[in-house]
């Protein structure tokens, strides 16, 4: 899939943009707070129905300004997509594929698959289980169609079953804890399903990957963790209710799932410096990729690199820029600040490309 037109009215700092883009390379340069990130924002959007930083969708609109669009021209192979999302306060937004509104959001994802590296991506090794789930959820979601309704039924039972784990003044039905607990155990055996063989399929390719870039400088680990793996998930959920009804809430099932990083055998949380962190999530965004490239609506997806070498040394950048240039990737949009690195990567490659300016959210192609 390559995003061959992009326009932009109104979103967070950018006021007006029409962009031609590259079918490869796209390179946006500008300091710190210029409006780089928004862009590849806008390009998350297209393809998520959400911001990737904030998700409250009022708040992506340029400060005093009543409404704001957004609208992709994709092409793959033959056939061509026309993407738009129109929002205005305190107004429902139109997400549209080919000036048809969705019925559900739900239905457009993995139309355009999409994988991004940005700063963000350290809470995934320092953050709590919430944002790794967040990135199985993310990549499963965009292949699978399925798991977002098995996810959203999920959903739904853990929250009947903590409302009445809350319920002061009486003792909640068994009747209905049983009815909830069965279809969170239902589900959730079938979001298990997805996640473990997600998981070991993306092992050896993210090994791969991070051995690459440290070139062989240490080994590294990922090891799904879930409720799921003591037994049967009804009988998980039902042997602690006791102490559900203390806490009030549930505190068994894959809402509680984990994936725990490793370097050299120890946790990476606690060893890990900060290049290693950085190296450690860069190879995993780029094993999703890999998998999402042989999964994902039979496309090569999109890759967004946001600032990607800050706290990297010279050996890791210029692995990556290997990476990056190689024919496994299709089209990319990158950001820097330091135009040296765009530079190195250009001059190591054949690849189309184009440099984009971009200062006080105003974007000027070379």
């Amino acid at each position: 899939m390559i995003l061959k037109k992009l326009s932009i009215l109104n979103y967070k700092n950018i006021s007006e943009a029409q962009l031609e883009l590259s079918p490869k390379m796209n390179c946006f340069i500008g300091p710190n707070g210029a409006g780089k990130t928004n862009v590849l924002d806008v390009v998350y959007y297209l393809s998520f129905c959400r911001s990737a930083s904030n998700p409250i969708d009022s708040q992506v609109i340029r400060h005093e300004e009543p409404f704001c669009l957004i609208e992709g021209e994709y092409w793959n192979d033959d056939s061509q997509e026309f993407i738009s999302c129109g929002m205005k306060r305190g107004v429902k937004k139109h997400f549209k594929r080919n000036k048809k509104e969705y019925r559900r959001l739900s239905e457009h994802i993995g139309l355009i698959p999409l994988v991004v590296v940005s700063p963000s991506d350290t809470l995934l090794i320092e953050g709590g289980s919430e944002e790794r789930r967040r990135l199985m959820d993310m990549v499963i979601s965009q292949y699978d169609r399925a798991y977002i309704e098995h996810l959203g039924r999920y959903n739904t039972a853990l929250a009947q079953r903590n409302s009445l784990l809350k319920m002061e003044d009486q003792t909640p039905d068994p009747a209905l804890l049983q009815i909830w607990e069965e279809q969170m155990a239902e589900e959730g055996e079938q979001l298990f399903q997805r996640r473990s063989s997600f998981v070991e399929e993306l092992i050896p390719i993210f090994q791969e990957y991070y051995q690459q870039i440290s070139q062989h400088r240490e080994q590294v680990g990922l090891n799904y963790l879930s409720h799921c793996q003591r037994g049967p998930l009804l009988e998980v959920i039902q042997r602690d209710r006791n102490k559900d009804l203390a806490v009030g809430y549930s505190l068994h099932g894959v809402h509680r799932d984990d994936l725990e990083f490793s370097l050299d055998g120890h946790l990476m949380k606690r060893e890990g410096s900060q290049g290693q962190n950085k190296t450690y999530v860069i190879a995993l965004k780029l094993a999703q990729f890999d998998f999402l490239k042989r999964t994902a609506s039979q496309t090569t997806p999109l890759l967004l690199l946001d600032d990607i070498f800050d706290k990297l040394d010279a050996s890791r950048v210029e692995q990556i820029v290997k990476l990056v240039s190689g024919d496994s990737f299709g089209q990319i949009f990158i950001t820097d600040t330091n135009r040296d690195h765009l530079d190195q990567i250009l001059s190591s490659s054949a690849l189309d490309y184009k440099i984009f300016h971009v200062e006080n959210g105003e974007i000027n192609s070379k």
